[in-house]
């Protein structure tokens, strides 16, 4: 056997770059660019239409014009800038009719109520959406909704306390009722006594208390509610009544109660099977003729009821699903740890559910939303079309047309996509089944 003479390299060799191909953009581009002859395909497809659109829309934004007091003057600007027959974006018509499309035509002079209402809305409302705001401030969340109210409608400010009030008196007999009558009598006593405040006492007490302590600011119409304002303040309310609502309707469809069950069944499946423009009508033509002679329904009252009932009953379809992917051993865990109904839905299922149904109720909170815009058919005017048109009808703007709706959709947008990131925040928040 010939002697063999083995080497130990006694020094670890310097790491080796990777190859080109498997490294960096290349490696990435490889992995999810061109991964495979149909992705290359549909990559060169979306790299040009990218470049056409910036090919086109590039120039028209960039000849823009922000100082012009009419469109005439906009299109002399292009027209000695850039020579006849080239166009651009005529923005002034933002620049001069902003307060429009944010306020409609309220007073310009009262601005400050609608702008504090908004800033407001945002402190109300960070208690509800982030833990780490101390829980001492949902005091101030429950009793925003009367503050906006008088803020944005003005009047005597009882009016709103008053019917603020109800809520307490409702949720004060549901526990008295609860020891006695049990969660169904609570659950019937907390509904009759609001609705009988409302009806019967609250008008009176709210005059007398006007006449002791008068408290009152200068009163806004609701038709000179208009563009963003009467979006959010449809949209808003729609979004916080809507989502109770629909929890108690998803809850009613899974009752063995048979009334309760065939109720929840009818009014989802009714609501659902018609168009929100048809309940849109309902409440600005049919819903005065089944209302005492000489009532004053307010309009858009009468639209953020018929708003948040469209919503609610897609909620709690959304919410249904979250039920009924819980696994039946839930159940029986509240069942083995002796709660009832009402403490095992608070304190295990309903949590889950609605954890699991976050990305469907988020959805329907954008869809509701949007679908703001549709009070134009009623006589209100939303920001895309009713503001829009007003400015359109003007003499100075009449021919505008892509400038308005493209500031209109931009800042819908960005609502929207607000709203999609807070859901995925609370989705990664609430996602522990896996860590």
């Amino acid at each position: 056997m010939t002697n063999s003479a083995f080497y130990v390299r006694k020094e670890m060799l310097p790491q080796s770059p990777p190859p080109a191909r498997e490294a960096g953009a290349i490696k990435w581009a490889r992995e999810n660019l061109f991964s495979s002859p149909l992705n290359a395909i549909l990559t060169l497809a979306g790299v040009f239409s990218v470049l056409w659109l910036f090919w086109e829309f590039t120039p028209w934004f960039w000849r823009s014009v922000w100082h012009a007091n009419t469109l005439a003057e906009c299109r002399d600007i292009i027209t000695a800038a850039y020579g006849e027959g080239v166009t651009g974006a005529c923005w002034a018509v933002i620049k001069e009719r902003w307060p429009q499309y944010l306020f409609g035509f309220y007073p310009s002079d009262l601005y400050w109520r609608p702008v504090l209402a908004f800033i407001l809305m945002f402190v109300a409302l960070a208690p509800i959406l982030f833990t780490s705001v101390p829980r001492k401030m949902l005091w101030f969340t429950m009793s925003y909704p009367a503050l906006a109210f008088w803020l944005l409608w003005g009047g005597s400010i009882w009016i709103p306390v008053v019917a603020m009030a109800g809520f307490a008196i409702g949720y004060l007999a549901a526990k008295v009722a609860l020891p006695v009558g049990g969660a169904i009598g609570a659950t019937i006593l907390a509904i009759v006594a609001p609705v009988v405040w409302w009806v019967v006492l609250a008008g009176a007490v709210a005059d007398l208390l006007d006449q002791i302590l008068p408290i009152a600011i200068e009163g806004v119409r609701s038709r000179e509610f208009g563009g963003f304002i009467l979006a959010f303040t449809i949209g808003v309310t729609g979004i916080v009544a809507s989502l109770p609502l629909g929890i108690l309707l998803a809850l009613g469809r899974q009752s063995d109660m048979f009334l309760v069950h065939k109720f929840a069944v009818g009014f989802i499946e009714f609501i659902r099977g018609v168009p929100l423009i048809t309940l849109l009508f309902t409440a600005s033509l049919l819903l005065n003729y089944f209302l005492p002679p000489g009532t004053d329904f307010d309009i858009i009252l009468r639209v953020i009821i018929m708003v948040t009932l469209f919503a609610a009953a897609y909620i709690a379809e959304v919410i249904r699903g979250g039920l009924a992917a819980l696994p039946k051993g839930q159940y029986e865990a509240a069942d083995s740890l002796g709660l009832d109904y009402w403490k095992a839905t608070r304190l295990i299922i309903m949590p889950q559910a609605l954890k699991i149904s976050i990305p469907g109720i988020v959805s329907t909170f954008i869809g509701l939303f949007k679908d703001t815009t549709l009070v134009v058919f009623v006589g209100l005017l939303d920001p895309l079309k009713g503001i829009t048109d007003a400015v359109r009808a003007t003499t100075d703007w009449k021919g505008i047309y892509w400038e308005p709706y493209i500031f209109v959709g931009s800042i819908f947008f960005l609502i929207c996509f607000g709203m999609s990131r807070y859901s995925m925040y609370l989705e990664r928040k609430l996602k522990t089944d896996h860590r």
